[in-house]
């Protein structure tokens, strides 16, 4: 449930700022209602492919069985942590200048003949990525936890959903406690622990399917200490990838994850961020 509001509350903030930066740029324009419907139909048809996506994302998974179904499943766990390690590291790089770049092209957009249609296409491309991603995302997260009830996701979806709310209008309305770019910062912290939860998920998975070796298997056993069946552990597991019996591979795979994290954070800071 938590990695599903984290997931949400983040995916459904930022398609919120880039409908809020295009309501605030249209608001400047000498004919805002019709550039404000063309956005409104852009974000109806983004809701609607991303709905698409889920759609055959499901039909998809129904049509496999047996071993294919288990090659889909891991596909689609090793999919969503590549997905939210890649969106962590796009938006450290181009988050300070996204609402420059955004109004660069509704300038393109409103110079066009077609303005209106320009304006639905920019929003329905962005809602469609931010919904796209949601969906691969919230179908990794459910893989992650195969034999779990689907009614604590959905749960952490819609109260991820409220959040986003709650947040955007607090930094619509300049909330003083609230520091947008600490937020921000928190938040790909979190999404690199829930990348994690999937990438570890998706390792044992290989393990158990003989894809990978296990080479030794545990390499210790922490379960006197902190078992991750129960509890604070079953949290940790189900929410950052924690084993108490971990096998070798495993271990491998969360440093070889976290390193390649921090080198590509780390090289970024140094040269600098894009479009600012």
């Amino acid at each position: 449930m938590w990695n599903a509001l984290v997931v949400v509350w983040r995916e459904s903030l930022e398609a919120m700022l880039v409908i809020g930066v295009m309501l605030s740029w249209i608001a400047r324009q000498p004919d805002p209602t019709m550039l404000r419907r063309g956005l409104w139909v852009g974000v109806g048809v983004g809701l609607g492919l991303a709905c698409a996506l889920g759609w055959a994302t499901y039909a998809a998974s129904s049509e496999f069985a047996g071993h294919a179904l288990e090659r889909f499943q891991l596909a689609m766990m090793l999919g969503a942590a590549v997905l939210l390690l890649h969106m962590v590291l796009w938006m450290h790089a181009h988050g300070p200048g996204m609402k420059r770049a955004l109004e660069q092209q509704l300038e393109r957009a409103s110079a066009s003949s077609g303005a209106r249609l320009g304006m639905a296409a920019i929003t329905a491309l962005a809602v469609a990525r931010e919904g796209a991603e949601t969906v691969v995302f919230l179908y990794g997260l459910g893989m992650e936890g195969e034999g779990t009830a689907a009614e604590p996701l959905f749960a952490g979806a819609a109260s991820g959903f409220g959040l986003a709310l709650i947040t955007a209008w607090a930094m619509v309305r300049g909330a003083r406690f609230l520091n947008v770019r600490t937020l921000f910062l928190a938040s790909e912290f979190l999404l690199l622990l829930i990348a994690t939860a999937l990438w570890v998920a998706a390792v044992d998975r290989m393990i158990a399917m003989d894809w990978l070796p296990a080479l030794v298997d545990p390499l210790w056993d922490a379960s006197a200490i902190l078992s991750d069946s129960r509890g604070v552990g079953r949290f940790l597991a189900d929410f950052m990838g924690y084993r108490a019996q971990p096998a070798a591979s495993v271990v491998i795979a969360i440093a070889a994850f976290w390193a390649l994290a921090l080198w590509r954070i780390t090289r970024i800071g140094r040269i600098g961020r894009p479009h600012r």
